[in-house]
């Protein structure tokens, strides 16, 4: 009798479980009005328990569909796959051709109407909510007009015009990022708060701002898988918060010699994340290298870790010499799993950590004209 109980009790959870994951579902039920016969398929891209996840659709008669399973709202990215013209070329993909919207289990319908982008949505609160957050931090045509000043300012080789102008948009993308946080304080239950989240807090997270807000969400979306994830972030902001002990690490120079951030106690030292392959460091590599010519005689270095790919060790040794890097340079060659890059947390480059000769991170994130002012600060004219 003991046995035939335990083996309904297990049935009934096997049934619940089983209901519960047909709750799950959802399905997308996509139309293309305007578009011709010219699509070929829909490719949509979204994030399932922590994994990215990629799936397509055909188009037939300007119709297509999606199935899956969730757990909770999540963005997708969907984009067209156009049809080959004659001479077998693939238009290039543009903003009309890609949209961004919030998917959860349920059934949802998806309308373009001539431009993809161009989406509505029914049959998801989550994209309702996302719509409205959009509104809110909509600037546009204030972007808009500001980049069209400056590329009137840079046609006329006018510098201090086009600095300024710079600051006008670092203020604006500041502005938005108010937004964001706003929109978590006042409606930290939303099913886009996390989304906000994210978008306030950037790659360089603040711990001390952040993560007062990421407590504010509800605790199924903190322990959620992609919660989590931002929680362990938060944690190893901690370790690299300016006026924190720098951690160190040991990783091998070009030379395959082993070289520890500890060997440069007794000076200012800079740890510069960069790659060969990364357009805005080598842009940013000047700066750095008149920074180093101005103030190493003065107690300054530099260590610079390369995210580089495996196999790639020509090209980082290439670009060291073209823009006559002339430091210590170290890395693995694991690309995004450079060990020193996770320790530091590092999810976009160029990224930098200033440590004084104790060993304490005293700034971070110095670009262009903030680089010289600090180390002008610290070692004098």
């Amino acid at each position: 009798m003991k046995s035939f109980v335990h083996l309904v009790f297990l049935t009934l959870l096997s049934v619940s479980a089983f209901a519960q994951k047909g709750n799950n579902k959802f399905t997308i039920a996509g139309t293309l009005q305007g578009f011709g016969d010219n699509v070929h398929a829909i490719y949509m891209n979204y994030s399932k328990d922590g994994k990215p996840k990629i799936d397509s659709a055909i188009v037939n008669n300007g119709k297509y569909s999606f199935t899956g399973e969730l757990d909770e709202p999540v963005v997708a990215n969907l984009r067209v796959r156009w049809k080959p013209a004659e001479d077998g070329s693939v238009p290039r993909l543009v903003a009309r051709d890609i949209a961004m919207v919030y998917i959860e289990p349920g059934n949802m319908t998806f309308t373009s109407v001539d431009s993809f982008s161009n989406i509505k949505v029914k049959g998801s609160k989550s994209q309702d909510a996302f719509v409205d957050l959009l509104k809110k931090i909509d600037r546009s045509d204030k972007y808009k007009a500001l980049y069209a000043k400056y590329d009137e300012k840079k046609n006329a080789d006018d510098k201090e015009g086009m600095e300024a102008v710079m600051e006008e948009i670092n203020k604006l993308s500041e502005e938005v990022r108010k937004e964001y946080k706003d929109y978590v304080q006042k409606n930290p239950n939303s099913p886009v708060a996390f989304y906000a989240l994210e978008q306030y807090a950037g790659y360089d997270i603040d711990p001390v701002d952040v993560e007062p807000l990421f407590n504010l969400l509800p605790e199924s979306k903190r322990t959620s898988v992609a919660g989590t994830a931002f929680k362990e972030r938060i944690e190893k902001a901690k370790k690299t918060m300016v006026g924190v002990m720098a951690m160190d690490f040991t990783q091998t120079d070009t030379a395959g010699v082993p070289v520890s951030l500890s060997s440069f106690r007794g000076k200012y030292v800079l740890i510069d994340f960069w790659a060969s392959w990364c357009g805005p460091c080598r842009v940013e590599n000047p700066n750095v290298v008149a920074a180093y010519q101005k103030y190493h005689d003065k107690g300054f270095d530099i260590i610079g870790v390369s995210l580089d790919r495996p196999n790639d060790k020509d090209k980082w040794l290439k670009a060291i010499y073209d823009d006559n890097l002339t430091w210590t340079h170290v890395s693995d060659l694991k690309f995004w799993d450079n060990e020193v890059s996770r320790m530091y947390g590092v999810m976009a480059i160029p990224q930098n950590y200033l440590i004084d000769p104790q060993g304490k991170i005293v700034a971070k994130n110095l670009r262009g004209k903030a680089l010289h002012d600090k180390l002008e600060e610290l070692l004098g004219k």
